[in-house]
């Protein structure tokens, strides 16, 4: 068995309504769900994506207001990518962070494709890749009502990175139990430290990618604010992802068993440098219970949690989505 590619990320905010200006405002993403954390009903999940929130183009934030700051270190997803159309549109985000005043970095090579490296507001380490010689899983469609240019605009998800000090534990479960294939590797920005190790699953490509770094020097990370809490891969739809749980149950890797978020269908485990993986289903996507035109409007509650809106709605504070 083979995953599709990656199907989100979701990583962690202090603060929901700053989060919501910097992904729409700045990086013009879509919001496609204002929603709770269903583990805590009390903080919102919040999902960016592509115009209609395409498996493989969805970010994700949960809020915790009490979340101290990231502090980068091993056994952590320490990168996650946003693709763009092409080369060229890196200049164009080199000027627009520059406008907005985000760090970042210049334009570098990661595994054959030019890349810009740069910082949201809370220090989530984010890489912007271009799609230019991408020949496999495609990307996602720009929201037409996005604040950037659709020919410069992300169009998902791009390669996640791992961080970790014992790559050979990672290694195993990506080719032996996840099915991925190492494509190659390129050399790591760290003076004195490995190779990065490129691994891809699918039809390949820049939606599809893990890159694994070693780390030898680096504490275990603490997971705070500007940190990444778990990467999801796709799969087809639930008949697929119930042969994935007999096949991780069978390797003996603890696991959350099958998982309802009422807008895909889950599994959760962990690998044994400890990062949180997560498989999920294509479908039934997130206009189950929105009209596509008014996706992430106003909050979105799975049935389950409809009975305690009113109790939900007391507790949030208000989010300022007018896109």
């Amino acid at each position: 068995m083979e995953f599709k590619g990656i199907h989100h990320v979701s990583a962690i905010t202090k603060t929901a309504s700053e989060n919501f200006q910097f992904y729409t405002k700045v990086l013009g993403l879509r919001l496609i769900k204002k929603t709770v954390n269903q583990d805590d009903i009390s903080v919102y999940h919040l999902f960016y994506g592509d115009e209609v929130g395409n498996p493989g183009t969805e970010l994700t934030f949960f809020e915790i207001p009490n979340a101290g700051r990231n502090v980068d270190g091993n056994n952590s997803i320490s990168a996650l990518s946003l693709r763009v159309p092409n080369d060229q549109a890196l200049d164009y985000w080199i000027r627009r962070l520059d406008e907005f005043g985000v760090e970042h970095e210049e334009v570098k090579q990661r595994a054959g494709r030019a890349t810009l490296a740069f910082k949201d507001f809370e220090g989530q380490r984010l890489v912007l890749v271009s799609d230019e010689n991408n020949t496999g899983v495609p990307g996602g469609k720009p929201w037409d009502r996005s604040p950037v240019p659709a020919e410069f605009a992300i169009l998902g998800l791009g390669p996640v990175q791992l961080t970790v000090a014992q790559p050979d534990l990672t290694i195993s479960v990506l080719t032996e139990l996840m099915g991925f294939r190492r494509k190659g590797q390129y050399p790591s920005f760290v003076e004195g430290q490995p190779d990065i190790i490129v691994f891809e699953t699918g039809e390949g490509g820049t939606g599809a990618e893990v890159h694994l770094e070693e780390r030898t020097d680096l504490a275990p990370e603490r997971l705070g604010r500007g940190g990444v809490h778990h990467v999801a891969f796709r799969v087809e739809d639930e008949e697929e992802l119930r042969a994935w749980i007999t096949q991780i149950r069978g390797a003996r890797f603890p696991n959350s068993g099958f998982v309802d978020r009422f807008y895909f269908r889950s599994l959760y485990f962990r690998e044994p440098n400890g990062i949180l993986f997560e498989v999920a289903t294509d479908g039934p996507g997130f206009a189950t219970d929105e009209d596509l035109a008014h996706l992430g409007e106003s909050l979105a509650l799975p049935p389950f949690l409809e009975p305690k809106r009113a109790q939900i709605e007391a507790h949030l504070k208000p989010l300022d989505t007018v896109q």
